[in-house]
């Protein structure tokens, strides 16, 4: 048994999986043997769940019902609508909310006493927590508004029919395709902080809300999951200014500061999600004929490549350009992480069943560096 520290169990081999694999020296990353690239131009949402969950794409006959089961439990119970408002008036972070609220579903689960062992069991409540995510994000920002939720439409894609809970009105089909590929960019990512928190808690066998629930919690730390928000803020920055955006990142960083967007844990190059993400952002603005954020983020992008940041394996990532994605879509900036965990929902999921499926609890070692031999002293006397 090796005694050597690994910090944050870097390098550390926990668990295999044929759910997804990431190289970041080349920057590819693999859902199930798939090509991201291949995935987010060719299939929808719906079919990388379905393969994440059943090992394989659907036939057109499977991907219907499939679709159909999924937006068939859509629809949220009332009592957690009003702990939703309840929390917006309050003034509650959303992703806050969100951990909140999916706990809460657990009280109106129909199988909630099906046996731990049961992954057919958990996969549909898995199911189920997965298509009312989007409900009580929608609800929730629409109640920050102060307006109604819209009810969920069930003929209308996962993506498309968010947008459409929260605009009240039925997406165009670039930005319903749009999102669809941003659902399917983040659905799974390896062993990253929120889904190896999902797992350690399935590896208890307790349920898959509470997996669910602590990857919220874990993707809502600024570490993780809001590099897209930093990233989003800072453009906005970037446009108060009236700066030139290369201007304005030099004498951010002769200040001291770092430029969100670049870098990964992963990654050595440039993020293939990012480059996606990018073409789409492209297709955005050709479409509305706004390049402001395409032009800012392009400019930034160049002068930090030239800057030697790429020879240094700092390259951009996914939230680099998610985050201008969001914003031409009229999402509210502090909802770009919850939408992360409206994707990445699928993949918690699916990381949780398969570690079940030969499951043995997870507990690593911590090396204790305390006193020793203290004395014990009676509280009187101390």
């Amino acid at each position: 048994m090796s005694d050597e520290l690994k910090r944050g169990l870097e390098g550390v081999l926990v668990a295999e999986s044929d759910l997804s694999y990431v190289d970041g020296e080349v920057g590819k990353l693999v859902y199930r043997g798939y090509d991201i690239e291949d995935l987010a131009q060719g299939a929808s949402y719906e079919e990388v769940l379905y393969l994440l969950w059943h090992g394989s794409l659907p036939t057109r006959e499977e991907l219907d019902a499939f679709a159909a089961d999924l937006a068939a439990e859509r629809a949220v119970d009332d009592d957690v609508l009003d702990t939703v408002r309840t929390l917006a008036d309050a003034g509650e972070r959303p992703m806050a909310a969100l951990r909140t609220a999916v706990s809460m579903l657990s009280a109106y689960e129909p199988e909630s006493d099906a046996d731990p062992a049961d992954l057919d069991a958990t996969l549909r409540k898995g199911r189920r927590i997965t298509a009312k995510i989007p409900t009580i994000l929608a609800a929730f920002e629409r109640a920050r508004q102060g307006e109604d939720p819209v009810a969920p439409d069930p003929d209308l894609s996962h993506a498309a029919n968010f947008l459409y809970m929260l605009t009240g009105t039925e997406p165009d089909d670039v930005s319903a395709e749009t999102f669809d590929m941003a659902l399917t960019l983040h659905a799974d990512h390896g062993l990253n902080a929120s889904t190896f928190t999902a797992m350690v808690i399935g590896s208890t066998m307790a349920d898959v809300y509470s997996g669910v629930t602590g990857g919220i919690g874990a993707l809502s730390g600024p570490l993780h999951g809001g590099a897209n928000q930093d990233v989003m803020e800072v453009l906005q920055e970037v446009d108060a200014s009236d700066k030139d955006p290369v201007q304005w990142v030099k004498d951010a960083r002769e200040e001291g500061r770092r430029i969100p967007g670049f870098g990964h844990r992963v990654y050595k190059v440039k993020d293939p999600r990012a480059k996606i993400l990018e073409g789409k952002l492209r297709d955005l603005a050709e479409s509305s004929g706004d390049t402001k954020w395409l032009d800012y983020t392009t400019a930034i992008e160049e002068y930090l490549t030239e800057q030697g940041l790429l020879d240094k394996g700092i390259a951009p990532n996914v939230d680099f350009y998610s985050g201008s994605v969001y914003d031409s879509l009229g999402i509210p900036v502090d909802m770009y992480t919850p939408i992360f965990a409206m994707s990445r929902a699928g993949g918690w999921i699916a990381h949780v069943v398969e570690y079940q499926e030969d499951n043995r609890l997870i507990r690593p070692r911590g090396r204790y560096t305390g006193p020793e031999d203290s004395a014990f002293v009676p509280v009187d006397e101390r």
